[in-house]
């Protein structure tokens, strides 16, 4: 009872010095946006609105071409990127489980045999025959520690670590999203390459046709000196078009091939891509409460928060008194022929151990205000991705529209540019006109093609980035909708 006694009134002495080394004055002062705050409904009015527009896990399926859905399988399987992520994640998981293991006791054993020559302090007072002689002293033993983690300190940490390793599971998920959206928008780039190749083919052959009836005329005397330098000019610059196409297909396929995981041979594999099938871009309802648990960069940094938050309180702990229960039982012996498991050689020790920070040069309160501020900036990053993603789906949404009413205005044009080349060959062809006629018109109709296979190419190309910026399949249902402040 004495014991018990003097235990507890060290303990009381140790909360009442505790103040020696003080919290006060250091709290961080981030705060997280609320959703609701982001007011987006006048942007976002008149979009389509349908449950069904959050993206599918597999979502490139229905762009309608099985040779992207191969090589995006291939990307994911073979991109070194994602053995990155994967092992990141890995790291975190077990500095996670090492910091969960802290919290438990700890049982070892050892067993230890020194020869030593015998002092007078040593053994002087229980045998003095002893003393002056070398010996063999032998010890084995179990030892047994536990901190008892009074404050939550070292629960703290490792609720920390959990929150971290959930965010870099989630940035691995998050990879795998943004790969196969690389891989489909270079698919894309590719296509449109192939396309805009072969109107600059067609333009080359059109204006070298120019070229050599121009020459004819002018050797002819029929036509100035002057619209030959045009025309060749002209030829000239189509060349120019077509060697620039040839180079987007090269770094397509090049770009292609690094998503894969393989060398620039693997593009040159790749077979001209078939058209994407049309997809209608809408929202879903909730837009901006929703986003919180299907994008994996809100997921991530909402993860990081709450870690950041745990190591505020695993900090704070260690201003605490900190006790442990340890305990020993084993066996002693001193001397070369005695016995060391028998019951005289058994010792054994048991109690709680005491420590407490008093003067430490400031440094616990440096470690604390270094978690605040670690805090702080973990929630403006959460609070800056918030705001990046519901603007940038606004942004898509408008440029969207934008591509939209482009491609309505030139498909008119397409119409009427077909519609002049037809008339421009009937023309010719009844006598009322020159071939030079139907040239010319063809050159308007290779522009409207080109300007519509741009603005396919960009409407595929924004129906897979809105994907990508309403998580691109990803869901996670344990994303926790409540304050996370400290």
């Amino acid at each position: 009872m004495k014991r018990l006694r003097q235990t507890l009134g060290a303990a009381a002495l140790a909360l009442a010095l505790a103040g020696c080394a003080s919290t006060h004055g250091l709290h961080p002062v981030g705060q997280e946006i609320s959703p609701d705050r982001l007011q987006a409904g006048q942007s976002l009015a008149g979009a389509p609105v349908s449950p069904a527009a959050w993206p599918r896990q597999d979502w490139w399926h229905a762009l309608g071409d099985a040779r992207l859905d191969a090589l995006i399988a291939e990307a994911l399987r073979d991109n070194p990127g994602l053995a990155v992520a994967d092992a990141r994640a890995r790291l975190a998981q077990s500095e996670a489980q090492a910091l969960d293991a802290a919290r438990e006791p700890t049982v070892e054993a050892g067993y230890a045999a020194t020869g030593a020559r015998l002092s007078e302090k040593e053994v002087g007072l229980v045998l003095p025959e002893a003393v002056g002689t070398f010996a063999w002293m032998q010890s084995a033993h179990v030892d047994f520690s536990w901190n008892l983690d009074l404050w939550g300190g070292q629960r703290a940490a490792w609720e920390a670590a959990l929150g971290r390793s959930r965010a870099a599971e989630v940035d691995r998920r998050a990879a795998r999203i943004q790969l196969s959206a690389n891989v489909a928008l270079a698919w894309i780039q590719l296509r449109q390459a192939f396309v805009l190749r072969d109107i600059a083919q067609r333009d080359v052959e059109r204006s070298n046709r120019i070229a050599a009836l121009t020459r004819t005329l002018v050797a002819s005397g029929m036509g100035l000196p002057d619209k030959l330098l045009l025309a060749r000019a002209e030829a000239g610059i189509a060349q120019q078009h077509l060697a620039a196409a040839d180079a987007a297909i090269d770094g397509a396929r090049i770009t292609l091939a690094v998503l894969l995981g393989k060398g620039p041979d693997r593009g040159l594999q790749i077979a001209p891509p078939a058209a994407p099938r049309p997809v209608s871009l809408a929202i879903p309802p909730d837009l901006t409460a929703n986003l919180l648990g299907r994008r994996p960069d809100l997921v991530a940094a909402r993860w990081r928060v709450e870690a950041a938050a745990q190591d505020i309180k695993a900090a704070k702990a260690q201003f605490m008194p900190n006790v442990s229960l340890g305990a020993m039982a084993g066996f002693l012996a001193v001397g070369d022929n005695v016995p060391l498991f028998q019951l005289p050689a058994r010792t054994y020790s048991v109690g709680p151990a005491l420590s407490l920070p008093l003067f430490d040069g400031k440094r616990l309160r440096a470690g604390l205000g270094a978690r605040d501020a670690l805090y702080d900036e973990s929630v403006a990053g959460y609070n800056q991705t918030l705001v990046h993603a519901v603007n940038q789906v606004a942004d898509l949404l408008s440029l969207s529209r934008a591509v939209q009413s482009q491609l309505q205005t030139q498909q008119g044009v397409l119409q009427n540019a077909r519609r002049a080349c037809e008339n421009a060959q009937i023309g010719y062809r009844a006598g009322l006109g020159t071939e030079l006629d139907t040239l010319v018109a063809r050159r308007l109709l290779l522009t409207a093609e080109q300007n519509d296979a741009v603005l396919q190419s960009r409407q595929a190309e924004l129906a897979v980035r809105m994907v990508e910026a309403l998580g691109g399949g990803f869901r996670d249902d344990a994303a926790r909708q409540a304050s996370l402040r400290p």
